[in-house]
């Protein structure tokens, strides 16, 4: 059984209805994924030694007084970020890059349409009906990230350190 718990995928609750059903998405391929808070320790967090970690997202913005924060050890390790909505918003603004109130707010059913080939949308429709939930949006992606899906409101609804496997995406899956 502790052979199933070794690498797998650390999945950053940042309070979205959907943590659980990412984490039961990623199961459901075959890999091993657990939940943890996002103010969890770094021992905590890393116990079974992930092959990578999803941030998923939440209520929050970056920039609000006492938003959650992303932990250092995350960015600083060489292991792949995947970052939903709220989770792509962290890792954009700690990237150096620029996340702003919509003038639009996105909420329910969505196209997305991929901007440049990638490998995050691989195998997919080239217009993607998603779900958006979210009030701010990213104005301008860390200076390494390309964008890689836009959709009306959005310009960047999926952006891409591909170089790095950092990829993030304002859709709910």
């Amino acid at each position: 059984m502790d052979d199933l718990k070794q690498g797998g995928i650390a999945i950053i609750d940042y309070g979205s209805q959907y943590t659980q059903l990412i984490a039961r998405r990623v199961r459901e391929l075959g890999v091993y994924s657990e939940v943890f808070a996002h103010d969890g320790t770094e021992e905590h967090i890393n116990q079974h030694d992930p092959a990578g970690y999803i941030l998923s997202g939440g209520p929050n913005s970056v920039y609000e007084k006492g938003a959650p924060y992303l932990p250092s050890f995350i960015l600083d390790g060489d292991k792949p970020i995947f970052g939903i909505c709220y989770g792509m918003q962290l890792l954009t603004h700690a990237l150096g890059g620029t996340v702003a109130p919509s003038s639009e707010r996105e909420y329910g059913s969505a196209t997305i349409t991929h901007t440049v080939h990638n490998p995050l949308l691989d195998g997919l429709d080239e217009h993607l009906q998603v779900w958006m939930s979210h009030g701010d949006r990213i104005e301008a992606p860390p200076i390494s990230f390309t964008p890689l899906a836009q959709s009306e409101n959005s310009p960047y609804a999926a952006i891409g350190d591909v170089k790095k496997s950092s990829l993030g995406g304002e859709v709910s899956p």
